[in-house]
């Protein structure tokens, strides 16, 4: 007969092994990061700049499902580092554009192994890697 309190062990969890792998990834990415002296929330945001050169702090947020008291500390020492600009809207003064400055598109290019340095942590084949991605993107899909 199961245990009424097995819905609360560790180990029946799905939430905790997610929660730790994210953070042992993030702390793999640590030194990679300092090279080019970002932190991951830094560099994730540096991401969506680099793809989508110009966007709305809001549009940022919820690409990185982060909260703009999370965000703007992260944006105003990017933009102290001279990565980005951040501008109110001529339309709207309400909301806050942030656009990459040459600065920062030169910095994507001291960025580009990172990705490879990480997946050389992770021992996963490509189609587990694959199939992960598949899945965590689906639960993404549901917040």
């Amino acid at each position: 007969m199961a245990d009424k309190y097995d819905s609360l062990k560790l180990d029946n969890q799905i939430c905790f092994p997610l929660y730790a792998v994210s953070k042992e990834i993030i702390r793999k990415y640590k030194p990679f990061l300092e090279e080019i002296d970002l932190t991951y929330t830094q560099y994730i945001a540096m991401m969506v700049l680099w793809e989508d050169r110009c966007i709305c702090v809001k549009d940022m947020g919820a690409k990185l499902f982060l909260d703009s008291g999370t965000l703007t500390p992260v944006l105003k020492t990017l933009e102290k580092k001279g990565y980005l600009t951040r501008r109110r809207s001529d339309e709207d003064e309400r909301v806050l554009n942030v656009e990459v400055t040459e600065e920062g598109m030169k910095l994507r290019d001291r960025a580009l192994d990172v990705p490879g340095k990480i997946g050389q942590c992770i021992a996963l084949e490509s189609d587990e890697a694959v199939s992960l991605y598949k899945i965590l993107r689906k639960m993404l899909g549901q917040f």
